[in-house]
């Protein structure tokens, strides 16, 4: 039973063939791979998403948002709003947003690391989902900092 207090997440990584899923709780703020979905020219597998959330039953879920580095707006990231708004549709929960800018970097670091340290050989689908952990994280880092601040 989750603490008082306590949200449980899912957040994903879109991607036009692969969306990494990662669940996490916001007391210890942190994140673990979900599993991978695939998707079909963007199209997720919803069947797939369904049973995600009826597995973890979250809180909420939270979609990074690909924003390039000087900030604009391409087509992947016009198609990962359409996603967040779809699961919106599509299940009673909130959907959050997260600008996601650099998190499959920090994915492929932190692999690198856990390969170093002899974990086995990095899979495709790795990345996407630990920069859902990211994406996660990060979530749970701004909206704990929010909550947090005292009324001046």
């Amino acid at each position: 039973m989750p603490e008082a207090g306590a949200l449980g997440a899912l957040a994903f990584d879109f991607g036009m063939r692969r969306i990494g899923v990662a669940v996490g709780q916001s007391i210890t703020s942190s994140a673990t791979p979900a599993g991978l979905i695939n998707a079909v020219d963007g199209v997720p597998d919803w069947l797939a998403i369904d049973r995600l959330i009826q597995e973890w039953t979250p809180d909420l879920l939270v979609v990074g948002l690909p924003y390039t580095m000087d900030g604009s707006e391409q087509e992947i990231f016009r198609r990962a709003q359409r996603f967040a708004s779809d699961l919106e549709q599509r299940y009673p929960l909130p959907v959050h947003t997260v600008d996601e800018r650099l998190s499959s970097h920090e994915a492929q670091v932190r692999l690198k690391e856990l390969r170093q340290q002899g974990r086995r050989r990095i899979q495709l689908g790795d990345i996407d989902c630990v920069a859902a952990c990211v994406i996660l994280e990060s979530w749970f880092h701004n909206h704990n900092k929010h909550a947090t601040r005292k009324p001046a």
